[in-house]
């Protein structure tokens, strides 16, 4: 029995599948077959129930997966907790919304880089629901996300900044009534499959507003364009990392009771990464500003 073999059995229980498996730990599907029938000769038991069309772990499996889970967990914390910080490495994967991939994830991952330069960094972007699906099923170690109306149970979510929401239009527009300028232009609306455009869309549901829509993206960066180039309005967040070399618009309040976006770090609370994906939370907290840092739990 070897670390490498415990290793897939806990991607398995995981993932569900052999092949989603053999994705997460890198080998082929047959490879993973392979390794599993040695564990269970190895253990002298049976893993897995052979007679469903996929294999499903056997009580007795379940069991074994949860202590490999902490003996994993020691084995990769085991040389990071006895060296100094430069002694953490390793690779991280980590998702990342579009958002944050101009100003808070490369400022971040800089500072990250800077304390610990033998860490890879591996960074996917894309949409919350699709990356807490790859952090749940361990394609991914973590994720900077949107917070969820709700989180898979096996997922902790740490929160980092909020984030109002605010009316973006062309930087000549004369007017400063962003209410008018929402009935009144164009509207470029944000992907409502997304959690983002979720939040958006009840905001003007519950406003009682009606937009003439002009156009619906799935990226802040590509909607703050068109904006620019006078092709309507939008409502995006005030980023709390801002990109250096960022779109020319008119930023307008609105109001009050504007809704806003909680940005936090998700990962499995199985994480065997503990430390490293300590650091990234830290790194991602240190260049967000005090005045938009969300409450720590």
């Amino acid at each position: 029995m070897t670390i490498r073999l415990l290793r897939t059995l806990v991607a398995v229980a995981d993932a569900k599948t052999f092949s989603a498996a053999a994705e997460t730990v890198h080998v082929t599907h047959a490879a993973v077959s392979q390794q599993m029938r040695a564990l269970e000769a190895d253990l002298g038991v049976a893993l897995f129930d052979r007679s469903t069309r996929t294999p499903e772990l056997t009580p007795i499996a379940h069991q074994i997966v949860a202590k490999a889970r902490v003996l994993l967990s020691d084995y990769d914390n085991l040389v990071s907790s006895v060296l100094d910080k430069d002694g953490l490495s390793g690779d991280v994967r980590l998702g990342a919304l579009g958002t944050t991939l101009t100003g808070l994830t490369p400022r971040a991952m800089a500072v990250l880089k800077d304390r610990f330069p033998g860490i890879g960094l591996h960074i996917r972007p894309g949409l919350t629901g699709d990356l807490l699906a790859e952090v749940e099923r361990g394609a991914l170690d973590a994720a900077i996300v949107t917070k969820p109306m709700l989180l898979p149970l096996r997922l902790q979510f740490r929160p980092l900044a909020h984030e109002a929401l605010q009316l973006i239009a062309p930087a000549d527009e004369p007017s400063d009534d962003s209410i008018a300028l929402l009935q009144n232009r164009p509207f470029i609306r944000f992907n409502r499959s997304a959690v983002l455009g979720v939040l958006i869309e009840n905001w003007i549901l519950s406003k009682r507003l009606r937009v003439s829509e002009a156009m619906e993206l799935n990226s802040a960066e590509s909607i703050s364009s068109m904006v620019q180039a006078g092709l309507g309005v939008s409502i995006v967040p005030d980023l709390a990392v801002r990109p250096a070399d960022g779109v020319t618009v008119k930023r307008l309040s609105l109001g009050a009771d504007a809704p806003s976006r909680t940005l936090g770090l998700v990962y499995s609370k199985d994480q065997f990464k503990t430390r490293v994906i300590e650091e990234v939370f830290q790194s991602l907290l240190s260049v967000i500003p005090p005045e938009q840092r969300a409450a720590q739990p």
